[in-house]
């Protein structure tokens, strides 16, 4: 009675469809749409009645709708006896409002949580979040993947790795993931010292660790948002001597004045997974998508099975 049951909502078809075929499975029906007043619709199209149900529905932008659909998604299939509901989260969206940074602000990593559990989601697999932490918002069991393994492999693949790259992180919140990427390619490590001077403004003083001169420089980090801090600091690498500039991230979210800094920024390749979707108009000559199906797909069969989620880390 536990047959797997993959519905996709409308904020990652491609990545749902993905996913599917590598599980050598046909995506479960379910009819998504608008009422004439803005109110979002669900109908399941097939029977889930004691099924273990994975719900792909990234919180991307637009945010609130799709965190909307996700929830009458999940309340839907609680209220057709599904056996087990996993919400497949691969950006969670509202992360970066984590704690109390100032009085009289809210914790919307908290609430979110709080409303997919509510909801009724049994279980939620999710990868990259912006603080790990937030794992500890859910009151059901969280899996947080990562997406290294992909970005990692990439860079291989080209050649870079050893002792001709330098591994940047373009922030402090930023090393530990640098240092992970570093133990993986090899080369050295470099660390940009940013300061905060507002919400949507940062500033780059100068580069702790290195060489750098030189060097391919590979930037990581877990999203693109309005890309100040990425290209900040990739000026300040190439302001350095570095030989080339590659910036890798999870999810490319790219939003506001993000395609323009890229576009002027020196930066020769820019490597997003599609944990989320890239619109033709977000599309760049020198970016570069990855997939990361194969990892979801993996741990979506392991959950299915009650296997070691954490040997799948292992095992790579």
């Amino acid at each position: 009675m536990r047959e797997l049951k993959i519905f996709s909502g409308r904020g990652n078809y491609d990545l749902s469809a993905k996913i599917c075929k590598h599980l050598h499975l046909e995506p479960a029906a379910i009819t998504l749409g608008k009422f004439p007043d803005g109110e979002n619709f669900c109908k399941l199209d097939e029977d889930v009645r004691g099924r273990d149900v994975f719900l792909v529905q990234p919180t991307a932008p637009p945010v609130n709708d799709n965190l909307m659909e996700l929830l009458i998604m999940i309340d839907c299939c609680k209220r057709a006896s599904a056996e087990r509901i996993t919400a497949v989260i691969p950006y969670y969206g509202y992360a970066r409002q984590d704690r109390k940074d100032e009085g009289r602000v809210p914790i919307t990593a908290k609430l979110a949580a709080n409303l997919i559990t509510r909801a009724g989601a049994d279980r939620v697999l999710t990868m990259d979040m912006h603080a790990a932490q937030i794992q500890g918002f859910f009151d059901v069991p969280v899996d947080h993947l990562y997406a290294a393994p992909v970005l990692n492999e990439h860079f291989s693949e080209l050649g870079m790795e050893g002792d001709d790259i330098v591994v940047v992180s373009p922030d402090e919140g930023s090393i530990k993931r640098a240092l992970g990427h570093s133990k993986r390619l090899g080369g050295t490590l470099a660390i940009v010292d940013k300061r905060r001077t507002s919400a949507l403004e940062v500033r780059q003083s100068t580069i702790i660790g290195g060489p750098v001169e030189g060097k391919v420089a590979l930037l990581f980090d877990d999203m693109i948002s309005t890309a100040g801090s990425i290209c900040g600091a990739a000026r300040l690498v190439h302001e350095a001597g570095a030989r080339e500039i590659h910036i890798a991230t999870t999810h490319g979210v790219m939003c506001g004045p993000a395609i323009e800094k890229l576009r002027e920024a020196p930066i020769d390749s820019i490597v997003v997974t599609d944990s989320i979707p890239i619109p033709k108009e977000k599309q760049l000559p020198n970016l570069v998508e990855l997939t990361v199906a194969p990892l979801l797909a993996e741990a979506i069969k392991r959950i299915h099975h009650d296997q070691s989620i954490s040997e799948l880390f292992r095992e790579r």
